[in-house]
């Protein structure tokens, strides 16, 4: 089934997928299936780190499904069954939730009084969140789990190894906690609670601890049927033996923990799976996005101005590269998207489509590009026209395009609406333009007079062609960059733009000529933006 077009495929998907073959070769798969696994914790609400795991995590399973008959199962986790240790921000009867702090996520009521609990109102977005963008998974519910006994066998083999268990962990931890550190957290039966309890002794036999209560008192519990939860580090480890995990992603900072998480599944009694790990967002500042602070962008931020395929593509390129996370990127983002789009129709070669970032955006199935239209491009169009609604916009764009049409080009319709919040909300606000020099002016009447004697019919081309004459006849070929820098800032008010001949055959000679006149207009330098043209 594996192609050489797949063998020699350089797509971390497939690089990942072959990988995770030959393991399988080697080790076996006594299960029958292949298990993903990604994880969430319901203390907060699905970001766009979430998204991100999971799409990739479901690029490698499409592309393992590719080279291999075996099936395949997604799990996407959720660590409900983790004890509240703060108030979450922004959530209401913060003082409702306080009274309930070290309880259980599933046991904590829920603030929305929508669902049982806290936890279940969490997961239930979650879940969602994961149909929005039509992802095939299982969900699993951590206190479900640990109550179900799933995860039992393998609770009483961290029983059995306590002391292997904690020499693995005790390093990792500072003196004091040292002191009373247990892989176990008991679930008190008095108030509710995760504790972080001392434990006591151990009784193998009878699978149970004993620990120190809040009080001071001694509690002997099973460690089984949902009695204790592990502590997130040993838990990791403890659910890949459990449940069986093959493949699992996660971010940077849990690579230092990594090699605990393997110790633990192999203690435990499994095999750690195959893992990858991705870097972390930056902001614009180059500085570490925490949901604290505030200094990222949110999936539903994203989506407000771009298409979800656009946050895919920003997800599949270089995942283990740091990568900022701020709205100037959006813009490119859909660009190389749509190029993309149209790279793969133009191919023929099976390689070569196997490593174009689409293929694995659309499960192999890409569709076919529309218009090719930029978003660059008609952020530029809103931006000169004024537009500040789609039917102005699509009648720039019929004037080049007359066959298209707003329920036909379903991509183009959306990129429309896209642009026009876009430009409303981040460019408008710092469009800052300035006068003409002098060199700038007659250079700006000449293109000027040559389109107000434009012929009908004139390609874009053609426009190009004479916008670049009049450059060579007042520039240099080696300044011929600054009459480009002069058009864009001149006209639209940006120290960057578009291809001007694409742009005045979109955006109108007639309109483009006004466009000049209002800047020709001009003595000093604007100090807000202009609206030249309604």
């Amino acid at each position: 089934m594996t192609t050489p077009a797949f063998l020699n495929a350089k797509a971390w998907p497939i690089t990942e997928a072959l990988a995770l073959l030959e393991r399988l070769k080697k080790s076996g798969n006594p299960k029958g299936y292949v298990l993903f696994e990604t994880g969430y914790g319901p203390s907060g609400l699905p970001h766009i780190g979430t998204f991100g795991e999971v799409a990739r995590t479901q690029m490698v399973r499409h592309a393992f499904s590719q080279i291999s008959d075996i099936p395949t199962r997604l799990i996407c986790f959720s660590d409900d069954m983790d004890g509240l240790r703060k108030v979450p921000d922004n959530l209401p009867q913060a003082e409702m939730i306080a009274a309930n702090l070290g309880k259980p996520l599933t046991s904590v009521p829920d603030p929305f009084g929508t669902h049982e609990s806290f936890g279940h109102h969490m997961n239930a977005r979650l879940r969602a969140f994961l149909d929005t963008f039509g992802f095939d998974y299982e969900f699993k519910s951590s206190t479900a789990t640990y109550k179900s006994g799933e995860f039992d066998a393998a609770l009483l083999r961290i029983l059995e190894n306590y002391d292997r268990v904690m020499d693995i962990m005790l390093p990792t931890l500072g003196d004091e906690r040292q002191q009373t550190y247990s892989p176990f957290l008991p679930v008190s039966p008095r108030s509710g609670k995760v504790l972080l309890a001392k434990v006591l002794e151990r009784n193998v036999s009878k699978g149970t601890i004993v620990y120190e209560e809040e009080d001071g008192s001694r509690e002997e519990i099973p460690v089984t049927g949902g009695h204790c939860k592990l502590q997130w580090k040993p838990d990791m480890g403890m659910r890949w033996a459990a449940l069986g995990v093959d493949y699992e992603m996660y971010g940077k900072d849990h690579l230092v923990s990594a090699q605990l998480y393997d110790a633990i599944c192999k203690t435990a009694g499994g095999t750690p799976p195959q893992q990858m790990m991705f870097e972390l967002f930056l902001d614009e500042k180059g500085q570490k996005i925490s949901k604290s602070k505030g200094n990222g962008i949110t999936i539903d931020q994203w989506l407000t101005y771009a298409p979800t395929e656009s946050l895919a593509l920003y997800m599949f390129v270089n995942p283990r590269k740091a990568k900022k996370l701020y709205f100037d990127v959006i813009p490119q983002q859909v660009d190389d998207y749509l190029t993309y789009l149209e790279k793969y129709a133009a191919e023929t070669d099976e390689g070569k489509r196997l490593d174009n970032p689409v293929w694995h955006i659309h499960n192999g199935n890409p569709p076919a590009p529309e218009l090719p239209l930029r978003f660059s491009m008609l952020l530029n169009l809103v931006s000169a026209g004024n537009a500040q609604n789609a039917d102005v916009l699509w009648g720039y764009i019929r004037r080049e395009y007359p066959e298209a049409a707003a329920t036909a080009q379903h991509m183009l319709a959306k990129l429309v609406e896209f642009a026009i919040r876009y430009y409303h909300d981040f460019i408008k606000p710092t469009k800052t333009y300035r006068a003409p020099s002098d060199l700038e002016r007659t250079a700006l009447g000449e293109l000027r007079s040559y389109l107000s004697a434009l012929p009908a019919g004139t390609t874009a081309e053609d426009i190009q062609t004479k916008i670049y004459d009049i450059g060579m006849t007042h520039y240099s070929k080696e300044t011929m960059r600054e009459w480009f820098k002069a058009m864009y800032e001149v006209l639209l008010g940006a120290s960057q733009g578009p291809r001007m001949g694409n742009f005045i055959a979109l955006f109108g000679v007639a309109e483009s000529v006004a466009l000049i006149d209002g800047a020709l207009s001009e003595t000093k330098p604007s100090p807000s933006p202009r609206e030249r043209v309604g």
